[in-house]
Protein backbone atom coordinates (compact mmCIF):
# COMPACT_ATOMS: atom_id res chain seq x y z
CA UNK A 1 0.00 0.00 0.00
CA UNK A 2 1.41 3.42 -0.93
CA UNK A 3 1.83 6.22 1.60
CA UNK A 4 -1.17 7.99 0.15
CA UNK A 5 -3.45 4.94 0.16
CA UNK A 6 -6.40 4.60 2.49
CA UNK A 7 -8.27 1.61 3.81
CA UNK A 8 -11.37 0.46 1.89
CA UNK A 9 -14.24 2.83 2.59
CA UNK A 10 -11.92 5.46 4.05
CA UNK A 11 -11.71 8.56 1.87
CA UNK A 12 -9.70 11.60 2.92
CA UNK A 13 -10.61 14.88 1.26
CA UNK A 14 -7.19 16.51 1.65
CA UNK A 15 -6.16 14.78 -1.59
CA UNK A 16 -8.57 17.14 -3.36
CA UNK A 17 -7.09 20.31 -1.93
CA UNK A 18 -4.71 21.06 -4.81
CA UNK A 19 -7.50 21.42 -7.38
CA UNK A 20 -10.61 22.04 -5.27
CA UNK A 21 -9.42 25.43 -4.02
CA UNK A 22 -8.64 26.62 -7.56
CA UNK A 23 -11.95 25.30 -8.91
CA UNK A 24 -14.12 26.86 -6.21
CA UNK A 25 -12.24 30.17 -6.28
CA UNK A 26 -12.43 30.39 -10.07
CA UNK A 27 -16.10 29.49 -10.26
CA UNK A 28 -17.09 31.87 -7.47
CA UNK A 29 -15.11 34.72 -8.98
CA UNK A 30 -16.51 33.98 -12.43
CA UNK A 31 -20.07 34.51 -11.24
CA UNK A 32 -19.47 37.36 -8.81
CA UNK A 33 -17.15 39.52 -10.89
CA UNK A 34 -19.02 39.08 -14.17
CA UNK A 35 -22.46 39.57 -12.65
CA UNK A 36 -21.29 42.59 -10.64
CA UNK A 37 -19.73 44.16 -13.72
CA UNK A 38 -22.87 43.63 -15.79
CA UNK A 39 -25.17 44.87 -13.02
CA UNK A 40 -23.03 47.96 -12.54
CA UNK A 41 -23.23 48.82 -16.26
CA UNK A 42 -26.96 48.12 -16.31
CA UNK A 43 -27.52 50.27 -13.21
CA UNK A 44 -25.72 53.12 -14.96
CA UNK A 45 -28.39 52.89 -17.71
CA UNK A 46 -26.11 51.08 -20.11
CA UNK A 47 -27.72 49.51 -23.15
CA UNK A 48 -28.27 45.77 -23.45
CA UNK A 49 -25.41 45.52 -25.93
CA UNK A 50 -23.11 47.46 -23.61
CA UNK A 51 -23.94 45.15 -20.73
CA UNK A 52 -23.38 42.11 -22.96
CA UNK A 53 -20.03 43.40 -24.18
CA UNK A 54 -18.97 44.15 -20.61
CA UNK A 55 -19.93 40.64 -19.50
CA UNK A 56 -18.10 38.99 -22.39
CA UNK A 57 -14.99 41.08 -21.80
CA UNK A 58 -15.19 40.25 -18.11
CA UNK A 59 -15.40 36.54 -18.89
CA UNK A 60 -12.37 36.50 -21.19
CA UNK A 61 -10.24 38.90 -19.17
CA UNK A 62 -11.18 37.32 -15.88
CA UNK A 63 -10.40 33.77 -17.00
CA UNK A 64 -6.98 34.80 -18.32
CA UNK A 65 -6.29 36.83 -15.21
CA UNK A 66 -7.25 33.95 -12.92
CA UNK A 67 -5.02 31.57 -14.87
CA UNK A 68 -2.04 33.91 -14.73
CA UNK A 69 -2.56 34.74 -11.08
CA UNK A 70 -2.93 31.11 -10.02
CA UNK A 71 0.11 30.07 -12.05
CA UNK A 72 2.33 32.76 -10.54
CA UNK A 73 1.05 32.19 -7.01
CA UNK A 74 1.30 28.40 -7.05
CA UNK A 75 4.65 28.55 -8.85
CA UNK A 76 5.99 30.60 -5.95
CA UNK A 77 4.76 27.93 -3.54
CA UNK A 78 6.35 25.25 -5.71
CA UNK A 79 9.65 27.16 -5.71
CA UNK A 80 9.63 27.22 -1.92
CA UNK A 81 8.97 23.50 -1.81
CA UNK A 82 11.78 22.76 -4.25
CA UNK A 83 14.16 24.96 -2.26
CA UNK A 84 13.36 22.94 0.88
CA UNK A 85 13.94 19.69 -1.02
CA UNK A 86 17.35 20.86 -2.24
CA UNK A 87 18.30 22.05 1.25
CA UNK A 88 17.27 18.75 2.79
CA UNK A 89 19.23 16.83 0.14
CA UNK A 90 22.37 18.86 0.92
CA UNK A 91 21.97 18.23 4.63
CA UNK A 92 21.65 14.49 4.03
CA UNK A 93 24.83 14.49 1.98
CA UNK A 94 26.79 16.58 4.50
CA UNK A 95 25.61 14.95 7.73
CA UNK A 96 23.63 11.70 7.26
CA UNK A 97 24.06 10.65 10.89
CA UNK A 98 22.81 13.99 12.11
CA UNK A 99 19.75 13.69 9.88
CA UNK A 100 19.09 10.22 11.26
CA UNK A 101 19.21 11.58 14.82
CA UNK A 102 16.86 14.34 13.74
CA UNK A 103 14.41 11.74 12.46
CA UNK A 104 14.68 9.84 15.75
CA UNK A 105 13.85 13.04 17.64
CA UNK A 106 10.78 13.61 15.48
CA UNK A 107 9.44 10.17 16.36
CA UNK A 108 10.24 10.64 20.05
CA UNK A 109 8.26 13.90 20.03
CA UNK A 110 5.36 11.96 18.52
CA UNK A 111 5.28 9.56 21.47
CA UNK A 112 7.72 6.74 20.74
CA UNK A 113 10.32 5.80 23.34
CA UNK A 114 13.99 6.35 22.47
CA UNK A 115 14.80 2.76 21.47
CA UNK A 116 11.72 2.33 19.29
CA UNK A 117 12.21 5.75 17.70
CA UNK A 118 15.76 4.77 16.79
CA UNK A 119 14.61 1.48 15.28
CA UNK A 120 11.83 3.11 13.26
CA UNK A 121 14.15 5.82 11.98
CA UNK A 122 16.80 3.31 11.00
CA UNK A 123 14.35 0.98 9.25
CA UNK A 124 12.61 3.73 7.31
CA UNK A 125 15.97 5.19 6.29
CA UNK A 126 17.01 1.98 4.56
CA UNK A 127 14.96 3.03 1.55
CA UNK A 128 14.47 6.55 0.25
CA UNK A 129 15.67 8.47 3.30
CA UNK A 130 15.10 11.86 1.68
CA UNK A 131 11.42 11.10 1.04
CA UNK A 132 10.99 10.03 4.66
CA UNK A 133 12.39 13.35 5.87
CA UNK A 134 10.32 15.36 3.41
CA UNK A 135 7.20 13.66 4.70
CA UNK A 136 7.87 13.51 8.44
CA UNK A 137 10.04 16.59 8.93
CA UNK A 138 8.61 19.03 6.39
CA UNK A 139 5.14 17.59 5.80
CA UNK A 140 5.64 17.46 2.02
CA UNK A 141 3.41 14.77 0.52
CA UNK A 142 3.31 14.09 -3.19
CA UNK A 143 -0.48 14.44 -3.46
CA UNK A 144 -0.39 17.86 -1.78
CA UNK A 145 2.56 19.35 -3.70
CA UNK A 146 1.90 22.58 -5.55
CA UNK A 147 0.98 22.10 -9.23
CA UNK A 148 1.01 25.49 -11.01
CA UNK A 149 -0.25 24.38 -14.41
CA UNK A 150 -3.09 22.34 -12.93
CA UNK A 151 -4.15 25.27 -10.74
CA UNK A 152 -4.05 27.68 -13.69
CA UNK A 153 -6.09 25.47 -16.01
CA UNK A 154 -8.67 24.52 -13.38
CA UNK A 155 -9.08 28.12 -12.27
CA UNK A 156 -9.48 29.50 -15.81
CA UNK A 157 -11.90 26.76 -16.86
CA UNK A 158 -14.07 27.08 -13.76
CA UNK A 159 -14.12 30.89 -14.07
CA UNK A 160 -15.17 30.84 -17.72
CA UNK A 161 -17.78 28.11 -17.28
CA UNK A 162 -19.57 29.94 -14.47
CA UNK A 163 -19.10 33.46 -15.87
CA UNK A 164 -21.47 32.38 -18.63
CA UNK A 165 -24.33 32.25 -16.10
CA UNK A 166 -25.03 36.02 -15.82
CA UNK A 167 -24.53 36.43 -19.57
CA UNK A 168 -27.17 33.81 -20.32
CA UNK A 169 -29.44 35.44 -17.73
CA UNK A 170 -29.13 38.76 -19.57
CA UNK A 171 -29.96 37.17 -22.92
CA UNK A 172 -33.11 35.57 -21.51
CA UNK A 173 -34.31 38.48 -19.35
CA UNK A 174 -36.85 41.11 -20.41
CA UNK A 175 -35.35 44.60 -20.55
CA UNK A 176 -37.23 45.82 -17.48
CA UNK A 177 -36.02 42.93 -15.32
CA UNK A 178 -32.44 42.47 -16.51
CA UNK A 179 -30.79 43.53 -13.24
CA UNK A 180 -33.14 41.46 -11.10
CA UNK A 181 -32.76 38.45 -13.40
CA UNK A 182 -28.97 38.61 -13.48
CA UNK A 183 -28.81 38.98 -9.71
CA UNK A 184 -31.33 36.21 -8.97
CA UNK A 185 -29.82 33.66 -11.33
CA UNK A 186 -26.29 34.50 -10.19
CA UNK A 187 -27.12 34.25 -6.49
CA UNK A 188 -28.92 30.95 -7.01
CA UNK A 189 -25.87 29.65 -8.86
CA UNK A 190 -23.60 30.85 -6.06
CA UNK A 191 -25.72 29.05 -3.49
CA UNK A 192 -25.53 25.82 -5.49
CA UNK A 193 -21.79 26.29 -5.97
CA UNK A 194 -21.26 26.88 -2.27
CA UNK A 195 -23.25 23.81 -1.34
CA UNK A 196 -21.34 21.69 -3.86
CA UNK A 197 -18.01 22.98 -2.60
CA UNK A 198 -19.04 22.27 0.98
CA UNK A 199 -20.04 18.73 0.06
CA UNK A 200 -16.78 18.09 -1.80
CA UNK A 201 -14.76 19.46 1.10
CA UNK A 202 -16.76 17.71 3.81
CA UNK A 203 -18.13 20.98 5.26
CA UNK A 204 -21.79 21.72 6.17
CA UNK A 205 -23.56 22.54 2.91
CA UNK A 206 -25.99 25.23 4.21
CA UNK A 207 -23.19 27.24 5.85
CA UNK A 208 -20.99 26.96 2.77
CA UNK A 209 -23.86 28.07 0.51
CA UNK A 210 -24.76 30.99 2.78
CA UNK A 211 -21.27 32.49 3.02
CA UNK A 212 -20.79 32.36 -0.76
CA UNK A 213 -24.22 33.86 -1.45
CA UNK A 214 -23.89 36.68 1.08
CA UNK A 215 -20.48 37.66 -0.23
CA UNK A 216 -21.67 37.65 -3.82
CA UNK A 217 -24.82 39.60 -2.95
CA UNK A 218 -22.79 42.31 -1.24
CA UNK A 219 -20.49 42.62 -4.24
CA UNK A 220 -23.41 42.93 -6.66
CA UNK A 221 -25.29 45.38 -4.45
CA UNK A 222 -22.31 47.69 -3.96
CA UNK A 223 -21.47 47.62 -7.67
CA UNK A 224 -25.09 48.40 -8.57
CA UNK A 225 -25.06 51.38 -6.21
CA UNK A 226 -21.83 52.72 -7.69
CA UNK A 227 -23.18 52.24 -11.21
CA UNK A 228 -26.39 54.04 -10.33
CA UNK A 229 -24.50 56.99 -8.81
CA UNK A 230 -22.13 57.27 -11.75
CA UNK A 231 -25.00 56.99 -14.20
CA UNK A 232 -26.91 59.73 -12.38
CA UNK A 233 -23.82 61.94 -12.49
CA UNK A 234 -23.55 61.27 -16.24
CA UNK A 235 -19.90 60.23 -15.89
Amino acid sequence: MSPNSTLPGEEHRTTRASWLRAAVLGADDGIVSTASLMIGIAAAAGSRSAVLIAGTAGLVGGALSMAAGEYVSVSSQRDLEEADVRLEARQHKADPEGELRELEQIYRERGLDADLARQVAAQLSRGDRLSVHLRDELGLLEHSRARPLQAALVSAASFASLAVVPIVALLLAPASLRIATIATVSLASLAALGALGGHAGGAPMPAAALRVTVGGGLAMGITALIGRLLGAAAL
